[in-house]
């Protein structure tokens, strides 16, 4: 499991820009952990800004200024790919104990026997 350790989330590292009929702004947040650019939909509204990330959609949230839901937006998404992490995690050790992934284990074992896998 991989953990943020003070990284600073990039937003907005590539230039904003308008995307062809639609009433939004479209810009990228660079995730320091995945080290993975992730698109983000920003919309004025009448009270502020709504953003988004097509990508997850649980990603989503308003703020009074554009920067401050930028910053959100980055926080919520690191919060996001943490939590996916954790649940896949959770389910390969659950995989594990029950014995699921015991033929990858067997195969491994007949293959290094045939010498078609190098033991590192």
């Amino acid at each position: 499991m991989r953990s943020p350790t003070n990284q600073q989330t990039d937003v907005n590292p590539l230039p904003e820009h308008e995307v062809e009929n639609t009433q939004f702004q479209c810009t990228t947040i660079l995730d320091p952990v995945f080290e993975e650019h992730y698109t983000v939909h920003l919309q004025r509204e009448s009270v502020g800004w709504r953003g988004w990330i097509p990508e997850l959609p649980e990603v989503e949230c308003t703020a009074e200024t554009k920067k401050e839901l930028l910053h959100t937006l980055a926080i919520r998404l690191r919060e996001a790919l943490q939590a996916r992490e954790d649940a896949w995690d959770e389910q390969l050790e659950a995989d594990i104990e029950a014995g699921k992934l015991e033929h990858l284990r067997e195969d491994a074992h007949r293959a290094k026997k045939t010498g078609k896998l190098i033991d590192l």
